[in-house]
């Protein structure tokens, strides 16, 4: 079977899993994580319309609310995506 390709964005892994998203390499100390908490039907597509944002720590010693760095929510997942991606380049920076 041949190896499946993953979605890349300024060269770090995109990964969905049905609301959930994943930005950022795993090995590096921090990800972006992103929940579409809400949706309304434009036509036939589904759009998301309220979207929590978190920078997560990737330490797997540390309890899920101590791995949180930041967060907050936006009304779509375009905006939700262009903050995640400036605070995580900021605190791989950091």
């Amino acid at each position: 079977m041949p190896e499946q390709k993953l979605l890349t964005y300024k060269g770090k892994p995109l990964v969905r899993q049905g609301r959930f998203l994943f930005y950022g390499n795993p090995d590096d100390p921090y990800i972006l994580f992103m929940n579409i908490l809400e949706t309304k039907k434009v036509g036939d597509l589904e759009v998301a319309t309220r979207v929590l944002v978190q920078i997560q720590d990737t330490d797997d010693e540390k309890l899920f609310n101590d791995k949180i760095l930041k967060q907050c929510e936006k009304r779509s997942l375009c905006d939700a995506f262009d903050i995640g991606v400036i605070w995580l380049e900021r605190a791989l920076k950091a």
